[in-house]
């Protein structure tokens, strides 16, 4: 009987003990949960993202194309007072659309790229003379570098970039002629890129056109670079290039398949200002350096300024033609513009370096 009554008690101990012993391993398996964190308002009543949030987001980020366009009629006049509905701009035949406009004058960062090799002998007091008239234009907001060259081992910056007048023309003055194969692909490779890389450590806000006044034979003896490279440089760069090129006193006698001399640096310089939206002279007299230096001086301040958002945005190193067409103005008037002729964008790898670095050199 006492056995009975024994587990008859023991029964009902267990049931009575029971919800306890649930309860109690259930708030243990509670507290070793880890919970998702809870946003946090932020100030404007907005949830901030959760880690997870912010790793799925993706940013998108895409550069404005800047094109500085000069617009002519068939007599080479500039047209001036266009407004944006005047200009359809085509990448790759494909109609872009534009974000920036304008035709206000734009501050200048230019670099005069100066050949004092012995083949500039005779022209180069008139050469200083003329890059003296385009540095006294130059407005407060301009800056100016002096780079001159004569091989691929004397490529000097003898001014960097300033906006003090006094200091440029110091510069101008003391340049002087030395011995040496003419190396201009390479002193324009390295001028393009000082120029490009200057501006881009800027302020992103403060816009600024970008040149090159090129004065050389035009002829090259012995560079590093190959003209492919330059060329896929200038165009993943926003530089215009002004060339002023002696090629009287080269040879015109070509090969049996090849060009002359002379035919040769006179390509060469029209394929730089062509694919640069910029422009070449010719002279045949030193009487008319300061002439030209006057038009340089008009060129770079009465152009058009357009920026467009790429539809295509990606950065696959593959050329892009550009196009900038203009309205005709009244009566038909044909207006034609010059811009760059196309775009790279930059592929970091592709990009060649020097072995030398020290082929700048900063006075």
């Amino acid at each position: 009987m006492k056995g009975k009554n024994l587990l008859i008690w023991t029964l009902a101990l267990c049931l009575f003990a029971l919800p306890a012993v649930f309860n109690f391993f259930r708030a243990g398996a509670q507290t070793t949960t880890t919970a998702k964190p809870t946003p946090t308002p932020a100030k404007n009543g907005t949830p901030e993202p959760t880690p997870e949030e912010e790793e799925g987001t993706i940013k998108v980020e895409t550069e404005l194309v800047n094109l500085n366009v000069r617009v002519v009629d068939r007599n080479n006049r500039s047209v001036a007072n266009l407004s944006e509905k005047d200009f359809t701009v085509y990448e790759d035949n494909l109609p872009q659309k534009i974000e920036f406009f304008s035709k206000a004058e734009v501050p200048t960062n230019y670099a005069m790229v100066i050949d004092n090799s012995g083949s500039m002998r005779l022209q180069l007091d008139k050469v200083i003379e003329a890059s003296k008239i385009i540095v006294n234009t130059n407005r407060p907001d301009d800056e100016t570098s002096i780079i001159r060259f004569v091989d691929s081992e004397k490529i000097e910056i003898t001014q960097d970039f300033t906006p003090n007048k006094s200091d440029i023309l110091e510069s101008l003055d003391n340049l002087y002629i030395e011995g040496g194969q003419t190396a201009i692909i390479d002193a324009v490779y390295l001028a393009a890129e000082r120029v490009d890389d200057y501006e881009k450590s800027r302020n992103p806000n403060d816009r600024k056109r970008r040149a090159l006044i090129l004065v050389s034979d035009g002829e090259d003896r012995d560079s590093f670079y190959k003209e492919q490279q330059l060329f896929e440089l200038l165009r993943e760069s926003d530089v215009q290039i002004y060339a002023i090129g002696f090629v009287n006193e080269l040879s015109k006698e070509g090969g049996f398949i090849s060009k002359s001399p002379q035919g040769k640096a006179k390509d060469f310089l029209e394929r730089l200002a062509r694919e640069t939206g910029g422009k070449v002279y010719f002279p045949n007299s030193l009487s008319e350096l300061n002439g030209i230096a006057q038009d340089i001086a008009s060129e770079l301040r009465t152009q058009y300024s357009i920026g467009y958002q790429p539809a295509n945005d990606k950065k696959d190193n593959i050329y892009r033609q550009i196009k900038v067409s203009v309205a005709d103005g009244p009566n038909k008037e044909k207006r034609i513009a010059i811009t760059r002729t196309g775009i790279q964008n930059e592929n970091k790898n592709a990009t060649p370096s020097l072995q030398n670095q020290t082929k700048i050199k900063t006075q």
